[in-house]
């Protein structure tokens, strides 16, 4: 179960926040579009997805060569309601507000059979 430090420890971080702000937008991203969204090298933005789905804060599914990623869904109420609050303040983030942009000018993103 996500404990209070780790979910601190996830939003002490930029990267963190940013991907945590496209997936509350998108419910579900795989990692070409995350690292496309945000302009960042597909190693860091692995890293950091690693140690959230070590946390337990994101889950997981593959569908062929594609891994996709969203909030997992047994976190804590209390976690999802600072996600919610959150939520408020990233509608008019300039930065998620960019990197939604991105994404949404992303060409060739994968289609998904079953969500």
């Amino acid at each position: 179960m996500l404990s209070e430090q780790a979910f601190f420890e996830i939003l002490c971080d930029e990267t963190r926040r940013r991907i945590l702000g496209l997936l509350r937008r998108e419910g579900e991203l795989c990692v070409c579009e995350l690292y496309y969204a945000l302009d960042l090298a597909q190693p860091k933005v692995s890293r950091h997805l690693s140690v959230m789905r070590e946390a337990e804060m994101l889950s997981m599914r593959r569908e062929g060569t594609w891994i996709y990623y969203r909030i997992n869904s047994q976190i804590p109420a209390w976690c999802d309601r600072i996600l919610a609050q959150l939520g408020e303040v990233w509608v008019s983030s300039p930065t998620q507000l960019q990197d939604a942009a991105r994404l949404t000018g992303m060409s060739n993103r994968p289609t998904r059979c079953c969500v």
